[in-house]
């Protein structure tokens, strides 16, 4: 049975090999595979966590970082788990300045090591089975407000609706006590919406939103219930509410603000994807989390280059 690390203390005593053996038993619980073929036949090698495949078609060598977002890092894998350990046990996440103090490396290093583990969330919920029962979604502005910035620096007639064009939409679904999935919203369109819900809602599942226009099309699709916001309408007497997915906003929010002040809007897919994550399993032991999350590692590679879209420009 896999270890879990439920506090910091638990590191101190374990060593970079015992680490390396913890991640093995989670990534292949039935027993070590080829990263490249997929038999289960394999030889292990003198240095811990290094194998050989042993099919003759494709005899090849692979280590326990090969095909995952371990890969090429030079950075110990118990940094690693540490850093895993604080991504999934803050609440609102944190900051890449604030994670090289606490680990010990540049910050050029966590930002990385960062958006690596949100790589790894971010995807998960294409595998998943669509949402179900009840489902509450909204959509919201996240970004920072124009009297804030500098009289130079502020974009005209940018209240309300208008606020649209200096800042990022995103969208939102969840289930009540259960999951929850948030992504960046392209644009503010019936037809943009409708795909999002059909890919993630059950056909003939509760749906609760406002009163907006753009939601009028789930008559008939789903069992669409309103609340009327506009008349100061929260909670209907049949219980009809969207102040779950709110409130998941709301603490969305507060993290980009408190945490990391400020997120691009290409890569506010990875924050909301590891915001999603680990609100959702909130009620997770520490530990459990943490191995829960080293279980979607494997598949995902995000290089350095990549992140910064270096390879667009040769």
């Amino acid at each position: 049975m896999a270890q879990e690390f439920n506090t910091l203390h638990d590191f101190d005593n374990v060593t970079e090999g015992e680490c390396i053996e913890h991640y093995v038993e989670v990534r292949w619980p039935h027993g070590v595979a080829c990263t490249h073929c997929g038999v289960m036949s394999v030889y292990e090698l003198s240095r811990t966590g290094y194998y050989k495949c042993a099919a003759k078609e494709c005899g090849q060598k692979f280590s326990w970082r090969h095909g995952s977002i371990f890969a090429d890092t030079k950075i110990p894998l118990k940094t690693w788990l540490k850093g895993i350990f604080l991504m999934t046990s803050h609440k609102k996440g944190i900051s890449s300045m604030q994670l090289a103090k606490n680990l010990g490396i540049t910050q050029k290093s966590a930002w990385h090591m960062l958006h690596r583990v949100r790589e790894a969330t971010m995807t998960e919920e294409f595998r998943r089975p669509l949402l179900t029962g009840t489902v509450q979604m909204d959509e919201s502005l996240v970004g920072g407000k124009e009297h804030f910035k500098h009289a130079n620096k502020r974009t005209p007639f940018t209240e309300g609706r208008g606020s649209m064009r200096t800042k990022t939409m995103i969208f939102g679904m969840v289930q009540p006590g259960g999951e929850l999935r948030m992504q960046k919203l392209p644009f503010m369109r019936t037809a943009e919406i409708k795909k999002i819900v059909t890919k993630n809602v059950r056909l003939g599942s509760t749906v609760h939103t406002d009163e907006a226009t753009h939601y009028q099309w789930m008559r008939g699709i789903y069992q669409h219930g309103l609340v009327k916001h506009r008349f100061g309408q929260y909670v209907t007497d049949d219980g009809v509410t969207t102040n779950a997915i709110e409130g998941a906003f709301s603490h969305f929010k507060r993290a980009v603000t408190g945490v990391y002040h400020k997120v691009s809007d290409e890569q506010i897919d990875r924050y909301l994807g590891m915001f999603s994550w680990r609100w959702t399993r909130r009620k997770m032991a520490e530990g459990e989390r943490v191995n829960a999350l080293l279980k979607t590692t494997p598949g995902h590679q995000l290089t350095y280059r990549k992140l910064t879209r270096k390879d667009e420009v040769q």
